[in-house]
C-alpha cells in the first residue's frame, strides 16, 4: 500500500441484487441512468479525474452449493475490472478475501489480484480473514504500509481515503477500538472541511441490521470526526448485496460479493449463503466502479453484475 498518493469526491446508489444502475450528482441533484448509458450534457464530455473499482467478499476457499467455484467468479470479477475500457487509478477489495484465512488462500488471492490492470490495489480485512490469529496472516500478505492492526489512509486527486479495520475484537457487531478511533481523529484534523472523504471498511459503519451483526458498535465516534466535512462516502462489503443509507452529509454504500449472495436483512434466522436457481448466480454477484471529475459536483457510481 502506498499512503503517499493524492485523490477526490463521491457517489449515490440504492438497489438490491445485481442492479446495473448508475447515479450522478449534478448540482446537488441525484440523476440516475442505466449503466453504460452514461450521463448527458457537459458531464458526459468531462474526463474523470479519479476512477476506481470496488471488489468484495471473494471468500477464496469456500466450497458449497451457493457457489461451487468461487475462484472462477473472482477471476471473472477481475476480468470485468480489466475490461472497463480504462485503467482504474486503484482497485479496493473490501474484505473477506479468503474464507478460512489459510496461507494458501491468501497466496491464491494475492496471485489472482496481481492480474488486475491498475497501478494500486488496496484491501481491508473481513472477519473471515482473521479467524484464528487476529489478522496476522492477512497483515503478512496485505498489510504493507498500514499501521496498528491494518488501518491506513492516503490522499489522491484531492480526495482523502481512510481504510478501517472493524473485524477484530468482535462483540457480535463490528468494532474499531480506541487506537483506531484516535488514528481517525488525528488523521483528519489537518484537512479542510471541503475535502471529500471516502472510507473503506468491511462491516457497515451504520446499523444496517444489528441482529445479524451488520453494524459497528463504536462507529458513531469515528463518524463524529467526519461530520464537519461536506462530502463523506463510506463503502463496505460483508452483507453481499447492494444497499445505501444517508445520514446527514454521510452516505453509506454496501457492495455485492464475488462469491455468493446473502439474504436480505430479516429474511430467515441468520445470514447464510443463498443458493440461487441455475444460471442466476452471476446476476447476484458484481463489482462497482466509481468516478470523479475535478471542478464539477459530478460523481458517478456504477454497479456491474458478473453475468
Amino acid at each position: 500500500m502506498n499512503p503517499n498518493m493524492s485523490r477526490r469526491q463521491l457517489m449515490r446508489h440504492t438497489a438490491w441484487f445485481g442492479a446495473a444502475v448508475g447515479f450522478a450528482v449534478v448540482g446537488g441533484e441525484v440523476i440516475s441512468h442505466v449503466a453504460g448509458a452514461g450521463a448527458t450534457g457537459q458531464h458526459a464530455q468531462a474526463r474523470p479525474t479519479l476512477r476506481f473499482a470496488q471488489i468484495s467478499d471473494s471468500h477464496i476457499g469456500f466450497t458449497g452449493a451457493p457457489n461451487p467455484d468461487v475462484s472462477a467468479t473472482f477471476g471473472h470479477a477481475i476480468g470485468r475490472v480489466n475490461n472497463l475500457g480504462y485503467t482504474p487509478d486503484f482497485v479496493v477489495h473490501t474484505g473477506d478475501l479468503t474464507h478460512l484465512s489459510s496461507p494458501d488462500q491468501f497466496d491464491q488471492v494475492k496471485q489472482m489480484m496481481s492480474a488486475l490492470k491498475t497501478p494500486h490495489v488496496f484491501t481491508v480485512p473481513g472477519e473471515h480473514d482473521s479467524v484464528d490469529d487476529a489478522g496476522q496472516k492477512y497483515r503478512n500478505a496485505f498489510g504493507a504500509g498500514s499501521v496498528g492492526d491494518g488501518w491506513y489512509s492516503f490522499d489522491i486527486a484531492g480526495v482523502h481515503v481512510i481504510a478501517l479495520v472493524n473485524t477484530l475484537n468482535l462483540r457480535k457487531l463490528g468494532h474499531l477500538g480506541t487506537d483506531q478511533l484516535n488514528f481517525v481523529e488525528k488523521d483528519v484534523a489537518r484537512l479542510s472541511s471541503d475535502t471529500p472523504i471516502i472510507v473503506f471498511s468491511h462491516i457497515p459503519l451504520f446499523a444496517m441490521y444489528p441482529d445479524w451483526g451488520w453494524g459497528t458498535d463504536d462507529a458513531g465516534r469515528a463518524l463524529s470526526y467526519l461530520r464537519r466535512f461536506s462530502s463523506v462516502t463510506c463503502l463496505n462489503g460483508h452483507v453481499h448485496q447492494l444497499f445505501s443509507k444517508t445520514e446527514g452529509k454521510v452516505t453509506f454504500y454496501s457492495g455485492t460479493a464475488t462469491a455468493y449472495p446473502l439474504p436480505r436483512p430479516g429474511d430467515g434466522p441468520a445470514p447464510k449463503p443463498v443458493t440461487l436457481p441455475a444460471g442466476r448466480l452471476r446476476d447476484a454477484l458484481g463489482i462497482r466502479e466509481v468516478s470523479y471529475t475535478r471542478g464539477e459536483t459530478a460523481l458517478a457510481l456504477k454497479e456491474q453484475a458478473l453475468q
